[in-house]
C-alpha cells in the first residue's frame, strides 16, 4: 500500500484540544475539505482512550477511502483498523512492526540525520519522514530545521523510497517542499490557521493541486 495523497493531515490531540475540539472533531473537519491521508497522534494519552478516537476516526476515513496512520502505537493501530503506523525513532522497531501488521500496512519511520535515513532504508518502510523543515514549536525534536536542501538530501538519498517533509509548513511553503523531492507535506499546526481546518485543508489541496495540472500541460 502507497501514500495517497499530497497532503499528509496531522492530527494532533492537545493542538485539537487548544482549538476546542476533540481530535475525532478535527479529523473530521479534515475528511470533509477533502484529506485523504490522516494521522492521529496522541502522546501522552492513555491506550484506551487513544483506541477509542481512531476507531472512530478510521470508521470516518473508511467512508471516503482514506488512510489513518496511528502514531507510535502498534496495537492502537491493529485493533482501530487503521491502515498503518507513524514510528519514531525511539518507538518500536520497524521490523517489529512489519511483523505485527503484515505486508499491506504502510510503516512510516522518522528522521533527522543522513545517518537515521540509511538505517530506516534498510528496513521494511513504506515511506521517510524528514523535518523539522522549517523552524517549528508544535513538536521537540532535538533537531535544526533542514530547509529544502535538506528535504533534497533526504529525497537522493532515499533512491526512490517516498519521503513525507514534516515541520514548520505552511499554505505559502508547501508547493516548495513538494518541488524539493517530498512526496507528500505533514501539517499539524498551519491547518488551523484561520479557525476553519475544513476550509484551510481545501485551500491545501487547491494548492497542490496546482503542481499536478502544470505536470500535465
Amino acid at each position: 500500500m502507497s501514500l495517497s495523497s499530497r497532503l499528509y493531515a496531522v492530527v494532533d490531540a492537545g493542538i485539537a484540544r487548544n482549538a476546542g475540539l476533540t481530535p475525532v472533531e478535527l479529523a473530521r473537519s479534515y475528511l470533509n475539505g477533502g484529506a485523504r491521508l490522516i494521522q492521529l497522534r496522541s502522546p501522552g494519552v492513555d491506550a484506551a482512550t487513544q483506541l477509542v478516537w481512531c476507531q472512530e476516526v478510521s470508521a470516518l476515513a473508511t467512508r471516503v477511502g482514506a488512510q489513518l496512520i496511528v502514531n507510535d502505537r502498534c496495537d492502537v493501530a491493529i485493533a482501530s483498523g487503521a491502515v498503518g503506523l507513524h514510528l519514531g525513532q525511539d518507538d518500536l522497531p520497524a521490523d517489529a512492526a512489519r511483523r505485527l501488521l503484515g505486508s499491506e500496512a504502510i510503516i512510516g519511520v522518522s528522521t533527522h540525520t543522513d545517518r537515521q535515513v540509511a538505517v530506516a532504508l534498510t528496513k521494511p518502510v513504506t515511506y521517510i519522514a524528514t523535518g523539522p523543515v522549517y523552524p517549528t514549536r508544535t513538536k521537540k525534536t532535538g533537531f535544526s530545521a533542514i530547509g529544502l536542501e535538506g528535504v533534497r538530501q533526504t529525497v537522493s538519498l532515499a533512491g526512490g523510497s517516498p519521503v513525507v517533509a514534516i515541520g514548520g509548513i505552511t499554505l505559502d511553503t508547501a508547493r516548495e517542499v513538494i518541488e524539493a523531492g517530498a512526496a507528500s507535506v505533514a501539517v499539524i499546526s498551519d491547518l488551523l490557521a484561520g479557525g476553519d481546518p475544513e476550509r484551510r485543508t481545501r485551500r491545501y489541496l487547491e494548492e497542490l493541486g496546482k503542481l499536478d495540472r502544470r505536470g500535465n500541460t
